[in-house]
């Protein structure tokens, strides 16, 4: 049986915490979600993480970009520079349309962005795509595998 997947929400609006906890819910998986609500709490969640046992490593970060005390690009430009880390898909999920934030983001690595939904009901398709990408189609590897490459 597959392991549950552990997916971080690095989010500060509480309206939007509270739809995407509900959108989650429609899952067809037992996700294992935890919630922060600025970047430095979701730096210090990833770093706290690579010293326990790797069942509650995230295997995938949802990442607003507008945080209080680091951004989520401070947040993105850390995750992938570290070898521990760099590997975990990270979805930038923001109210920006902006071309300036969205190069950005990918300069840095994200895997995906995507806009917030402007209702519950786009909510659920939003979490249903990354449900199926992400979750059921996606190899997402180990951050305990040892690299083969130089």
């Amino acid at each position: 049986m597959k392991k549950s997947p552990v997916i971080l929400v690095v989010e500060d609006n509480p309206g939007d915490v509270r739809l995407i906890k509900e959108a989650l819910k429609t899952s067809s998986f037992n996700l294992n979600l935890y919630f922060v609500l600025d970047g430095v709490e979701a730096l210090q969640f990833l770093e706290t993480r690579k010293r326990e046992p790797s069942n509650n490593f995230p295997q995938l970060i949802v990442l607003d970009l507008n945080l209080p005390r680091k951004s989520g690009f401070e947040v993105l430009q850390v995750v992938k520079r570290d070898e521990r880390l760099k590997r975990i898909p990270v979805i930038v999920l923001s109210s920006s349309q902006n071309p300036e934030d969205i190069a950005k983001a990918y300069d840095l690595h994200a895997n995906c962005y995507l806009n917030k939904a402007s209702n519950f009901e786009a909510y659920i398709d939003l979490v249903k795509a990354l449900e199926y990408f992400w979750i059921m189609m996606s190899p997402i590897p180990s951050t305990h595998a040892t690299r083969l490459y130089s």
